[in-house]
């Protein structure tokens, strides 16, 4: 029985005009066939029939002929037309969108990548209503490394998972079901992706086995299906691999032995999978054996697998989600939000080139509001990328609506004054502040089995802003939302603009009802679901807020644990003046008594109060904007989505009257408005 499931924004049937392109859509042109071509051929063949339920002609391109349609090939094959192109505006992965003749539009590109993205987008316009004649587009990817790391377990389980089951593993077997993974590696090319890393960062035993044949022949018919739509595939693995698979004794990256039984392993792999894109690792971290227990550095590490793999051009990505999870509450120097600089500012410029840092947005573990990682401008030397987490982990697991791509956006244009005013995170990993090539962005996906993919419907924006910021991180995000709710929706004016509210709204607002001002951490350990006040705050994990009577926040500024040093001298003075730190940052900068005032005029305790009681009514008026649009969305949808916003609207209370109430058992100071907070 086949699968059903949701196609997300490749709907084809949400045309806003059929009768402009009826004579585009008559004839592929094509010069030759591969499987990229093929690719390009059946996504537009697919279009056509679902959104104009039309059979286009294929057409092999041989003689010069008067003919119309769409054609798709390399800029120098053009040449056959008898038409110069320019070549170098155009990047790899590049593509040129063109009117050629009258009513011939063609798709070129220096790459098959280019082809299969330009294809992809050629579809978007016309869904979108552009005009075509004389439509003259080049559209370049701003970074070359556009990553969706999985965090998918053997088992089936997904580790943060809120959209049910992976759809590559289940009960300890690699899943070969083509068609949702073909059609996974559509939405994904469709949306700028080249990469996806396909199991958990945390490598377990059985996990660890992925590197051998059996495990490398079943990756690589899944290698050739997200290559043909432009996407490498990458495998997490266990540092202490040579040990638990080559039996041999040491894991230490000095050692020949070693260094061989990685070289030995590289061979086999890319033997195996050609295209095969390279590993990711977390080391030393969270129990993840690495180069730490043989006294070695990340970098004698990285460098270790980077030559092994150098040769066949793959990459290694060392995750620098490195720090001491083993910390005594009691002890207040040691700062969590200190360790990734720390631990990997010392070999700024002592990585291969081959070797990429991945580090997280914010210093701590995706809150729903952090500081920018102050590794962004102290790296200056090194390739970086930036680790946005897709999945809501701790903002709201996919039952919550938290549309992510207002605080992605804002980290991306955060200014690290690492080369004096205009030094961009956004610029550093696009790889043009520093001059470097292999930079990028992933993103921890949020997607599983579920006929939706995402669990709430309204999620799949995140997945689709995503891949839109990892293709150009200059465009504006309410040009994103607007885009992704036309293709998933189709053209209604009160569809779109009740949906833009929803999404554009959605962040601040469950900020209010949990954890604002930079606080976080009010959550269940463990899970990361619901709240809990002092769930972490007694643990091992460094992740204190310390409040007591009179305060709340921990002190990080130049006179408490010295974090801001790690900024710019620009930031550094900003963040250390309790008065001029951005408030939505207060708590996270500065320790602060519960009667100091804000700038709104309100105390920080009654500032608390507010915000989670308007979280809570402001809920309400999603609820309220969303079924406005009954009867205008499908009902499936439509009823998935109301039942995500009731279940949000009772955890947002939840959340209101359990912080409240901690915060006033905590001061004894009640609510200016008289409210009720339980005692």
């Amino acid at each position: 029985m086949e699968e059903k499931y949701s196609m997300c924004w490749l709907q084809y049937n949400t045309l806003k005009d059929k009768e402009s392109y009826k004579d585009y859509i008559k004839n592929i042109i094509y010069f030759e066939e591969n499987d990229k071509i093929n690719a390009c051929i059946g996504e537009l063949k697919r279009f056509i029939k679902e959104g104009f339920n039309k059979t286009p002609k294929l057409i092999k391109y041989e003689l010069p002929q008067k003919v119309s349609g769409i054609i798709i090939g390399k800029i120098e094959q053009l040449k056959q037309l008898g038409l110069e192109i320019e070549k170098n505006n155009l990047k790899d992965e590049g593509f040129l969108i063109k009117e050629v003749d009258k009513n011939l539009i063609a798709v070129l590109a220096n790459s098959y990548n280019g082809l299969v993205y330009g294809t992809f987008e050629l579809i978007k316009l016309i869904r979108l209503g552009e005009k075509l004649n004389d439509i003259n587009i080049i559209k370049n990817p701003k970074a070359n490394l556009r990553i969706i790391n999985h965090w998918d377990n053997f088992d089936g389980t997904i580790e943060r998972g809120y959209a049910g089951k992976s759809i590559f593993y289940k009960d300890n077997k690699i899943l070969l079901n083509s068609k949702r993974i073909v059609d996974y590696a559509r939405l994904l090319s469709s949306i700028g992706i080249n990469s996806i890393v396909l199991n958990n960062v945390n490598v377990k035993k059985r996990e660890v086995e992925f590197l051998t044949e059996p495990y490398l022949k079943k990756f690589q018919k899944i290698a050739n299906i997200f290559g043909k739509y432009g996407i490498k595939i990458f495998l997490s693995i266990n540092f202490a691999s040579p040990i638990y698979l080559g039996k041999l004794p040491t894991a230490d990256p000095l050692d020949k032995d070693v260094c061989k039984w990685w070289e030995d392993k590289a061979k086999e792999i890319y033997d195996i999978i050609p295209n095969f894109g390279g590993f990711l690792v977390k080391a030393d971290s969270e129990f993840n054996p690495g180069p730490y227990v043989y006294n070695r550095s990340h970098a004698d590490g990285a460098n270790m697998l980077a030559k092994a793999l150098k040769h066949y051009g793959g990459l290694v990505i060392w995750r620098c989600f490195v720090y001491n999870c083993r910390q005594d509450w009691r002890d207040t120097k040691t700062d969590r939000a200190k360790a990734a600089y720390d631990n990997f500012k010392p070999f700024d410029g002592l990585f291969d080139d081959n070797v990429v840092l991945q580090i997280k947005l914010g210093p701590m573990d995706f809150q729903v509001r952090e500081p920018v990682s102050p590794l962004f401008g102290a790296l200056l030397k090194t390739n970086q990328i930036i680790e946005f987490q897709i999945t809501q982990e701790y903002t709201g697991q996919q039952i919550h609506l938290c549309y992510l791509g207002q605080l992605w956006k804002e980290a991306l244009d955060f200014d690290t004054y690492a080369q004096g005013e205009g030094s961009f995170v956004k610029r550093i990993v696009d790889g043009s502040l520093f001059n470097k090539t292999n930079c990028g962005l992933a993103g921890v996906s949020n997607i599983g089995d579920d006929f939706n993919w995402t669990g709430h419907d309204l999620a799949q924006a995140n997945l689709y802003t995503f891949g839109k910021l990892s293709w150009n991180p200059d465009e504006k995000i309410e040009d994103i939302v607007d885009e992704w709710i036309k293709l998933t929706f189709g053209h209604n004016k009160k569809v779109i603009e009740g949906i833009t509210y929803l999404l554009l709204n959605s962040h601040s607002i469950y900020e209010k009802y949990t954890t604002p001002l930079g606080l976080g951490w009010m959550i269940n350990p463990g899970h990361h679901y619901g709240p809990s006040p002092e769930g972490y705050e007694f643990s091992m994990w460094g992740t204190y807020h310390r409040a007591s009577t009179e305060a709340i926040g921990v002190d990080r500024t130049s006179k408490g644990t010295k974090y801001t040093s790690q900024y710019s001298k620009h930031w550094q003075e900003i963040y250390d003046d309790i008065n001029k730190c951005p408030e939505k940052l207060l708590l996270f900068f500065h320790r602060v008594n519960w009667n100091h005032k804000l700038k709104n005029g309100k105390t920080l305790i009654q500032y608390m109060y507010d915000t989670h009681f308007e979280g809570v009514e402001e809920v309400k008026v999603l609820i309220e904007k969303w079924t406005e649009l009954k009867d205008l969305v499908s009902n499936d949808v439509y009823d998935r989505v109301l039942d995500r916003l009731n279940k949000q609207y009772e955890h947002s209370k939840e959340w209101r009257d359990v912080i409240n109430t901690y915060f006033y058992r905590k001061t004894g100071i009640k609510d200016e408005q008289k409210r009720h907070i339980y005692e």
